[in-house]
């Protein structure tokens, strides 16, 4: 015999009201019509993708620990404070959230012998998840598109994926986005200017904050990315990166430049611009806004060619970005460009149910001509008075509302009327001929 529900409340006693849940903070819900932003953003990156012969990739969120470790770095922030790990209770695995998306593209790419066959360009869009403090731009759960090409050393790739980046701005009509660029240079140019990093930071260690003084010999390079002012002095006089540089990284560097110049895509170089993970060499680069506060970097990336090899893989160059998507997105609110909304063309008026089946049907044939249509629903206790459902039509932003009246159906039509450009204006049309007005209404829309 079962047992009884625990929670179950003696008969004749009302049972106590359930407590209400909410999501995770920094774990946003995106609702319509937010959402309709989201899709239209989307769209445009997958026309743009296509147009740069990049295809799409979809990978899973969950990915060993360490695979982050070994490929972000075991002292950067991310490893350290941000991700969200926990231990799989079937097996033991230790397993990870993906905080970015370029480890786990890389682990895929070395699994699959992916490369095998030569060099891939691709973009994958998707949550990430890092467990920091929520504000403005930066959420627990946030959203990125990547776009990465594998296999190819050359600088015109690192050129090629500055342009898809700075096309996509144009193609939103971002304004206000500059671009910043620096080399990192090879591993033994990085190794001598360490070493004269940490003898120049050794000469000012009482100014380090506690943060820097930590990093001092694990991470020296990440203490020039400070924002603490009281620092400032001493980053701005260390030894440059830049000056390190030998003549095959500095011939790279000027070649992605050059190729940006005859492009007419304006930069600034950034010497202190080192990015937040330990796998990148020669280029690296930012697109940064003043209009979003403390989070302005929108998209940033740059080449890492020892990645793969570091993961298991043969080594292979690679180059890519990532650009947040709801910063994004917020930077097109904060210029009025908000993206396009995903409005019904028609919104179906029905005053009667006894209308339902012939509507339904009608509305069935539009949307397979490509016509979009929303239909009023009811309550349960009927479809509402005529003065509502016109009101649903216009607050829906539908273009036109057919009218399925009983004196319209009794003459095998419905009512065409427009509620947005001549207002009122009404037509009937055949319920026989739905694809000839349909392609009519197309044309108006």
């Amino acid at each position: 015999m079962s047992e009884p529900l625990k929670d179950k409340a003696p008969q004749g006693e009302k049972a106590p009201k359930a407590q209400k849940l909410v999501g995770v903070k920094g774990m946003n819900d995106i609702l319509a019509p937010e959402s309709a932003r989201w899709e239209w953003l989307e769209a445009q990156v997958r026309g743009l993708m296509a147009r740069y012969a990049y295809r799409n990739v979809r990978l899973p969120i969950v990915e060993p620990t360490a695979l982050f470790v070994r490929g972000l770095g075991e002292v950067t922030d991310i490893v350290e404070k941000e991700m969200y790990s926990f231990e799989d209770r079937l097996n033991g695995e230790q397993l990870t959230l993906r905080p970015e998306g370029t480890a786990g593209l890389v682990r895929a790419v070395v699994e699959h012998n992916w490369l095998y066959e030569g060099g891939k360009r691709v973009y994958y869009m998707g949550p990430m998840f890092r467990h920091e403090r929520p504000q403005r731009g930066r959420y627990r759960q946030f959203h990125q598109v990547g776009a990465e090409v594998l296999g190819f050393g050359g600088p015109e790739v690192d050129a090629e994926l500055i342009l898809l980046a700075h096309d996509l701005w144009k193609q939103l009509g971002l304004h206000d986005v500059r671009l910043e660029l620096n080399s990192l240079g090879q591993p033994a140019e990085r190794q001598a200017h360490r070493v004269a990093l940490i003898a120049h930071l050794e000469k000012h260690i009482d100014v380090l904050d506690e943060e820097a003084k930590r990093r001092l010999h694990s991470n020296p390079l990440r203490i020039l990315d400070t924002k603490n002012p009281a620092m400032q002095s001493v980053v701005e006089s260390a030894p440059r990166l830049l000056d390190f540089l030998g003549e095959a990284s500095m011939a790279h560097f000027a070649a992605v430049k050059a190729m940006l110049d005859a492009n007419g895509v304006a930069y600034s170089i950034n010497p202190r611009l080192v990015r937040g993970m330990d796998y990148y060499n020669l280029t690296v680069f930012e697109f940064i806004t003043t209009r979003l506060g403390s989070q302005g970097t929108i998209c940033g990336g740059g080449r890492y060619d020892y990645l793969i090899e570091q993961v298991g893989g043969k080594p292979a160059p690679a180059v890519g970005w990532a650009l947040g998507v709801e910063r994004v997105l917020e930077l097109l609110k904060e210029q009025g460009e908000a993206g396009q909304a995903v409005d019904p063309d028609v919104y179906a008026i029905i005053p009667e149910t006894a209308a339902l089946p012939v509507a339904m049907r009608v509305l069935q044939e539009l949307r397979a001509l490509g016509v979009s249509a929303q239909m009023h629903a009811g309550s349960g206790e009927g479809m509402g008075s005529m003065k509502s459902q016109f009101k649903k039509a216009d607050s829906s932003g539908a273009r036109y509302a057919l009218v399925f009246g009983a004196e319209e159906l009794a003459q095998d039509q419905v009512a065409v009327k427009s509620l947005r450009d001549g207002a009122g204006a009404q037509r009937s049309e055949s319920l026989q001929t739905v694809a000839t007005w349909a392609h009519t209404l197309q044309s108006t829309l």
